[in-house]
């Protein structure tokens, strides 16, 4: 083969491949139809940000992206910037020392090059909170002794809303939630167990807002110790093997409650003091009692029972969803109320159900039952029972107004 015919075939296999380019370029150009297609780093939908924001836009098209416009709360900071590029990385610095605390749009356009201009409009919101994190104890350090058996409160003042805030107490944590809607007071309710050592303890609020912005408070509380009585009881044999005839294992009771509190609505479904949930002619036995009985020996009763007139009215202490309606052998016919954040109302012995099931939404005042001697009882009366996860408490402290 001639040097002269070599030459020419490289140029034909060149003009060649110039057509086809030009021909492939042409068939995307009229025939391309897809959309291109972008990623936005470093600002999130709903994300919340403090200081200014250095985002990133990374798009590609099948032909190639043209034009890019971006707006910022509805105005053009950025108009047909000339891509031209199949693939791109645009930086987007957002200045939000600028912007105003609270809710932003931000809004990307791309139009590629081919012949029927196909777009793609991306929009996302996101929030400013440039408020400094500052947070403060409602009461000081002085006022935190609580009683054995007996429920701690503490409240905090937050400068804003914020995402988190956990007290590391007791070797537990529990969450804080707003006082009530829109609130900047947050509080939590801990559970002081009657068997608590009697001493002076520290704890930690971690706080985080909405930014990634974090906080510390430290404080300590002291426990007293409380001078619980002692009561000996003796009990109808023969009523308890009655009641246990048709009645579920108490085991089955406490099983299910560990489930439920795992379930509890993560927000407060009350509002105030909580109601005394009968008409009541005496305490029969005080929360905390040291009782011993032929059949459980030596036990601390962790509840209040309540006597009154046989069959009287039980209501609801509080606001909240039944979520237990059943007989057990030792409560007897049990009504037990979820008031959100694992915080529960028990009631037992109870002789009759009020027109109400499971799943629930009740009212404080609102009837559950009749006062009753179901199940384990030397008579008729209420044992009004109270747990905060799981952790028994006395429920006479909820009813006043100044805890």
């Amino acid at each position: 083969m001639s040097a002269v015919f070599r030459i020419s075939y490289a140029v034909v296999f060149f003009v060649l491949l110039i057509f086809a380019w030009i021909g492939w370029s042409m068939y995307g150009y009229i025939f391309d139809t897809s959309c291109p297609v972008l990623v936005i780093n470093g600002i999130d939908d709903g994300g919340y940000y403090a200081g200014d924001i250095q985002a990133t836009l990374q798009g590609k098209d099948d032909y190639k992206v043209s034009d890019l416009s971006v707006w910022l709360d509805g105005k053009l900071i950025i108009n047909k910037f000339k891509v031209n590029r199949k693939e791109f990385e645009h930086q987007l610095p957002v200045p939000t020392k600028s912007l105003a605390n609270g809710k932003h749009a931000l809004k990307v356009e791309l139009i590629d090059g081919a012949y029927s201009k196909n777009r793609l409009e991306c929009e996302l919101t996101f929030f400013v909170d440039n408020t400094p994190l500052q947070a403060a104890f409602i009461k000081s350090d002085a006022e935190y002794k609580v009683f054995q058996g007996r429920t701690l409160h503490l409240q905090i003042q937050v400068s804003k809303e914020i995402k988190t805030a956990r007290v590391n107490i007791l070797a537990r944590e529990y969450d804080f939630f707003p006082e009530s809607t829109s609130s900047k007071i947050y509080e939590v309710f801990i559970p002081i167990s009657c068997e608590e050592g009697t001493t002076e303890y520290p704890f930690t609020i971690d706080i985080m807002d909405k930014t990634g912005a974090t906080m510390a408070l430290h404080g300590k509380f002291q426990v007293i110790p409380y001078p619980f009585k002692k009561q000996v009881l003796t009990f109808n044999t023969e009523h308890i093997k009655k009641q246990e005839e048709d009645a579920i294992d108490d085991s089955v009771l406490q099983q299910e409650l560990c489930e439920l509190v795992k379930k509890s609505p993560a927000q407060k479904l009350f509002n105030g003091e909580f109601y005394i949930p009968m008409e009541m002619t005496r305490v029969s036995c005080d929360y905390g009692m040291k009782r011993v009985t032929q059949e459980k020996g030596c036990y601390m009763h962790k509840a209040i029972d309540l006597a009154g007139i046989p069959r009287t009215v039980i209501w609801a202490p509080q606001d909240g969803i039944v979520i237990i309606k059943n007989k057990y052998k030792s409560s007897g016919n049990t009504v037990v109320i979820d008031h959100g954040l694992g915080i529960f109302t028990l009631l037992f012995h109870l002789d009759s159900f009020a027109n109400i099931n499971v799943g629930d939404k009740i009212r404080r005042g609102s009837p559950v039952g009749k006062m009753g001697m179901t199940g384990y009882a030397t008579g008729y009366h209420l044992h009004w029972e109270m747990r905060i996860n799981n952790i028994h408490v006395d429920p006479v402290q909820w009813t006043k107004l100044d805890f």
